[in-house]
């Protein structure tokens, strides 16, 4: 127990601030109390972010250098509240997941079988926390540099008629007089800090249930590798190919859950590292607006978004290579010093590995770093577009 709260507790206490923990649904006291967090973050988001942000947007519509400014901060709050919307819809389905987890981390297992779950659950922790400390160390600036009445955005009399704000947006109220500027930057950096919890809890919860299964499949090789050492051949082989079926279906769930989601996020990182390389090839070639303060600070942009995506695709990766070593596995065993009918058993085995196991963005195309590469290209691609149509 004390593991399982150790390696999921993180994940947990994210996910239950946004009110999308998917156990929660099971107690009707617990499912009260999330649909009132989730419906308070969800309103915050829109009527302090989301929709400010659009009416934004069409004030500055045909000023590509503004509408660029307004995307890069208004796509990521209506992905936030996506991935929070569709975590919900999907918790039915994950609920068997996070049981599956607890079942794993509760039954008794050999220690190097524990080892490789405690590796990638640190793994998982590492990388929520990075993601935890990650956007909130902009956003503190952000609030910080709007509190002293500078900014990092691009400001015209058309977007801030006084003080500038952290985000581009419009109120239908005058938000340049005091305390209505104070009282909507403090509204701001709440509707923030619940966006950034957001959007990269969703992102750590899938990678805690791929990375578990990557573990549960790391042992499934180790015990593959080694079945010569037990007595009932017959047994463990069975064990074994329950494992193994049990491990595809949580994929397929994991998948089934998530892959629209990925694709939402793949047209996501394409639009916004097409953006953020116009904003900066525009201010190269001199031709911009924006300071080398400004520069420095999408290039921070640009290089976060790139290490998120490739830790998508990363995070694939691994479940492919797994399948891999588990095939490899099983055509590798000794077969021909067992008896012909115990031989012929690891034909199951053999054929249920002989098909790699993906996570796919939409049932479209696999999340691998094969992916992440041809994205790059194309979104940069695209990035001359946008310098011809500025033309």
């Amino acid at each position: 127990m004390i593991d399982l709260e150790w390696a999921i507790g993180l994940n947990r206490l994210m996910l239950k601030l946004i009110g999308s923990w998917p156990p929660d649904n099971r107690d009707p006291h617990k499912t009260l109390k999330s649909k009132i967090r989730l419906l308070c973050s969800i309103i915050i988001l829109l009527f302090i972010l989301a929709i400010p942000s659009f009416l934004s947007l069409i004030r500055v519509w045909g000023d590509m250098i503004l509408m660029v400014d307004n995307l890069i901060y208004s796509l990521p709050v209506s992905i936030a509240i996506l991935k929070v919307c569709i975590i919900w819809y999907k918790q039915e389905d994950l609920v068997s997941l996070i049981d599956m987890i607890a079942t794993d981390w509760m039954k008794p297992k050999m220690k190097e079988e524990r080892d490789v779950m405690l590796r990638l659950a640190k793994i998982s922790r590492m990388i929520a926390i990075g993601g935890c400390f990650l956007p909130f160390i902009p956003m503190i600036v952000c609030f910080a540099l709007t509190y002293f009445g500078l900014t990092l955005r691009h400001v015209t009399n058309l977007t801030d008629l006084g003080k500038p704000l952290m985000v581009q947006t419009y109120y239908l109220y005058n938000v340049s007089k005091s305390p209505q500027f104070e009282l909507t930057v403090f509204a701001q950096g709440i509707a923030l800090f619940i966006m950034c919890i957001s959007f990269y809890a969703v992102d750590h919860f899938l990678g805690l249930l791929v990375l578990h299964v990557y573990g549960q499949m790391e042992n499934l090789h180790i015990r593959l590798a080694r079945m010569e050492r037990y007595a009932n051949f017959d047994s463990v082989l069975k064990y074994n190919v329950q494992d193994h079926c049990r491990l595809i279906r949580s994929i397929e769930i994991i998948d089934d859950s998530f892959d629209l989601l990925l694709l939402v996020i793949v047209v996501y990182f394409g639009i916004i590292f097409c953006l953020l390389g116009f904003l900066i090839i525009n201010i190269l070639n001199d031709n911009g607006q924006i300071s080398l303060m400004q520069l420095g600070w999408f290039a921070v942009g640009t290089i976060t978004v790139l290490l998120h995506m490739g830790l998508y695709c990363a995070v694939g990766e691994t479940l492919v290579m797994q399948c891999e070593k588990i095939h490899r596995a099983a055509y590798d065993y000794t077969w021909y010093t067992l008896d012909p009918k115990s031989a012929r058993k690891l034909i199951l085995i053999m054929l249920r590995a002989s098909k790699p196991l993906y996570i796919t963005a939409g049932k479209t195309f696999p999340m691998t770093m094969a992916t992440f590469c041809n994205l790059l290209k194309t979104s940069t691609g695209y990035i001359s577009v946008l310098l011809a149509n500025q033309d």
